[in-house]
């Protein structure tokens, strides 16, 4: 089960190595009101430029935002974008212990792009780069600064944009000194080619990168999972992980059941370098540590708050901590409503503000990691959660006379302690139909071991516009169990 509070702690104690194709990221923002009279062109009216360092600069970035340290080596142009990206990447407080190798033969890769700042929407990119390999000299001042980095980081970042930089020999000799060592290697993908990553730890293509790497469909979570254990076997690598948009993500561990990890919701402004943030935590977790999948669910919330953020962004251990564990939203007291007609206030100042408001259910008489993890999982997928709860008569009528162990308020009183919850509405019907009907909410959570047809209230839900997921269960957890297993030792 997830333990970020664990993990957060350790964080500042990482180092990370990250290796790969840098680049000077330049933004112009501004509103367009015109279409050009010279052509059929729109006019942007500039308000303001942001330059950034991006590509595998960004991902040294966010390890180094985090509070790990992050140990880098790049290629620069010998120009004035090198510059700029020497100065920012070795200026005093950035936390990043850069490398960069000079090479004469080629520019600094630059990416600008105009933005429309009202509708957030990117009308135009231009590229200066060169995408073929670094030359023989320059792979192995890459190699030599890389090795000798290695030694001193918990784990390493293969950040590939295919502009010439991870050649196969830099990939392989880093692969494989990591190995040896024990450290976890990361690999961001490019290209169809997956071979020379072979022996890497985990590998993070998008869907689209997946399909092409993997020659398999990939338009549902079943084929998708199916694709990246077919990639995963190719590779040699311990696990996959598809980055899925606003599906979240889908990770695949050797010898594992798939895990599907839904997105959290929230406003996109710009997705500009949210496959680097997501990278970083996944190294820095894992040099921490965690396992795959809390290492995931980590970078998943961080990612979740880099596409909110305007261009080439990075998230900080606030930030991400915020994101996993979200702050109640009302004191444990206020948040158990008994009166139905108070359920219309919460919920209409909550859509004031544009949130999206999740429901899910159950008894939860004596809780354990199983609901823990699906109320989390819950809360991640919406703005404010909404938990109903079976009255004490509800639960006689569905589990039996000596049900339950725990009365309404004493179940309700524990829900509302939890920082994933934001409102406990106790029913007494066997369905909690007509509480769905109430809330409307936008999206509607069950545990996995449902199927999408068997979810009370899905069709009320899809008509209005609202969407079902389906959260992973914790195997082994069973409050009907526990209570047996109670019972069965009193007996003895």
């Amino acid at each position: 089960m997830f333990n970020f509070e664990k993990r957060f702690a350790e964080i500042s104690q990482q180092s990370v190595l990250c290796i790969g194709d840098l680049m000077l990221d330049a933004f112009v923002y501004g509103d367009v009101t015109r279409i050009s009279p010279e052509a059929p062109t729109p006019v942007i009216r500039v308000g303001h430029e942001e330059i950034v360092v991006g590509g595998a600069g960004n991902v040294a970035r966010n390890i180094a935002s985090l509070g790990s340290d992050a140990l880098f080596v790049a290629v620069v142009g010998d120009d004035m974008q090198g510059q700029d990206l020497q100065q920012a990447l070795t200026s005093k407080g950035t936390g990043i212990s850069a490398k960069l190798v000079v090479d004469k033969m080629r520019p600094t890769t630059r990416k600008l792009r105009f933005v429309s700042e009202h509708f957030s929407t990117h009308l135009l990119r231009a590229d200066w780069e060169v995408t073929t390999p670094v030359e023989a000299k320059t792979e192995a001042a890459l190699i030599k600064h890389a090795l000798a980095l290695l030694p001193r980081a918990g784990a390493v970042v293969l950040s590939d944009y295919a502009k010439g930089v991870l050649t196969p020999k830099l990939i392989r000799a880093v692969i494989d000194e990591a190995n040896k060592l024990g450290k976890a290697v990361v690999v961001d993908p490019k290209g169809i080619d997956y071979s020379i990553y072979r022996g890497a730890t985990i590998i993070t293509p998008n869907r689209k990168e997946l399909a092409e790497a993997a020659h398999l469909p990939v338009g549902s979570l079943e084929e998708a999972a199916a694709a990246a254990k077919a990639l995963m076997k190719q590779v040699g690598s311990k696990a996959v992980l598809v980055t899925l948009s606003e599906e979240g993500m889908l990770l695949c561990v050797r010898g594992q059941d798939p895990v599907h990890v839904p997105a959290y919701s929230v406003r996109v402004k710009d997705v500009s370098g949210a496959g680097d943030t997501v990278a970083a935590v996944l190294a820095v977790m894992l040099s921490a540590g965690a396992d795959f999948e809390s290492a995931v669910r980590a970078a998943n919330a961080a990612a979740s708050v880099v596409v909110g953020k305007s261009g080439t962004a990075t998230v900080g251990p606030a930030e991400l901590r915020a994101r996993i564990l979200p702050s109640a939203t009302l004191a444990s007291e206020e948040k158990i409503v008994e009166d139905w007609d108070d359920i219309d206030v919460h919920l209409a100042e909550w859509r004031a503000e544009d949130l999206r408001i999740g429901f899910t259910n159950g008894v939860f008489d004596l809780l354990h990691p199983g609901h823990i993890k699906v109320l989390a999982q819950s809360r991640a997928a919406c703005d404010r959660l909404v938990v109903g709860l079976n009255s004490d008569a509800s639960v006689k009528r569905l589990k039996g006379p000596k049900r339950p162990i725990q009365s309404e308020r004493a179940r309700a009183e524990v829900l509302a302690g939890l920082e994933a919850v934001d409102l406990v509405i106790i029913f007494t019907e066997d369905t909690p139909l007509e509480l769905i009907k109430r809330v409307k909410p936008t999206v509607l959570v069950k545990g996995g071991d449902y199927k999408p047809d068997q979810v009370v209230g899905r069709e009320l839900v899809e008509k209005l516009g609202g969407k079902v997921v389906l959260v992973d269960l914790v195997q082994g957890y069973s409050t009907t169990r526990i209570v047996e297993k109670s019972r069965a030792q009193k007996r003895r």
